[in-house]
């Protein structure tokens, strides 16, 4: 697998964001998570903005974000992430952030209020959110519908036999009890799958048929990539036709828009799909 980069000159978009997130002490998931289509988006003026700092709780076996105790939440984050979106003129901007479950709500009133003052700079934006579960409390869930984003994603991430292997501190049956909720309270919903863990088609499939019927429409399916010697190895480099088969299994199913290739992440022409969402209704 190859990626073609470049090296961006000052006045290049790439350069513009690094900056912006830079001068304003931002995270993002892009540079935490190791993405591979880093140079990609920020090309596109593109970002995912990574809430609440870049340590997170929980140790996921896939994941190259940092684990431990985080420190205290930002109370300024919301308006620079806010004041970054306006300058970056931003017309669809992607929120997640770090597991944070040493806060009662677990982040989520962070969220809401980034999301509001989005909103007041930069009405016409439309906003996604990538959250983690938030150990499906009702009310860290009610804080963000509260906010009203556009679109939210709770990504299951990999199968449900490999759960116990790969994400240890999360719940299958619990991830698809957040994403039935979202849907039933009126919210685009979008979910992800990364392949290439153990997985058998026979998983895949049954995961894609759960997605579905807890209310996901919006899919994202990639490949994992072991981002160092400590995490856990790829089982299989997955062939794109293998993708292309996948994509057109969840069409089937019903989803709206199905990004499916090796290097599809959450994030991946997001502005796009979501266009796509809205005027398929």
């Amino acid at each position: 697998m190859k990626v073609k980069i470049s090296f961006p000159t000052e006045n290049d978009p790439v350069s513009k964001v690094r900056g912006e997130v830079s001068s304003k002490k931002l995270n993002t998931v892009c540079e935490s998570a190791s993405c591979p289509n880093l140079n990609h988006c920020w090309s596109r003026k593109t970002a995912t903005y990574m809430l609440s700092g870049d340590i997170c709780t929980r140790r996921c076996q896939y994941c190259d974000v940092a684990f431990g105790k985080p420190m205290p939440l930002d109370s300024e984050e919301p308006i620079r992430v806010a004041e970054s979106v306006a300058e970056l003129e931003l017309n669809h901007v992607v929120l997640t952030a770090v597991n944070r479950d040493d806060l009662k709500d677990g982040g989520s009133e962070h969220f809401a209020r980034t999301i509001l003052e989005i909103k007041k700079r930069k009405p016409n934006c439309s906003i996604e959110v990538l959250i983690p579960d938030f150990k499906a409390k009702r009310e860290s869930l009610d804080i963000l519908y509260s906010a009203k984003p556009n679109i939210i994603n709770h990504n299951i991430e990999t199968v449900k036999e490999l759960f116990p292997k790969i994400a240890p501190q999360k719940n299958y049956l619990r991830s698809l009890e957040v994403l039935k909720d979202i849907s039933e309270h009126g919210f685009l919903t979008k979910s992800g799958l990364i392949l290439g863990l153990g997985e058998t088609k026979e998983n895949v499939e049954s995961c894609l048929e759960d997605l579905y019927a807890n209310g996901v429409r919006m899919l994202t399916i990639g490949q994992y990539l072991q981002p160092s010697p400590t995490h856990y190895p790829v089982q299989e480099y997955v062939h794109p036709d293998v993708f292309a088969f996948w994509k057109s299994f969840a069409y089937k199913l019903g989803f709206k828009t199905v990004a499916s290739s090796p290097l599809v992440r959450s994030s991946y022409h997001a502005d796009e799909f979501a266009a796509v969402s809205e005027m398929t209704g």
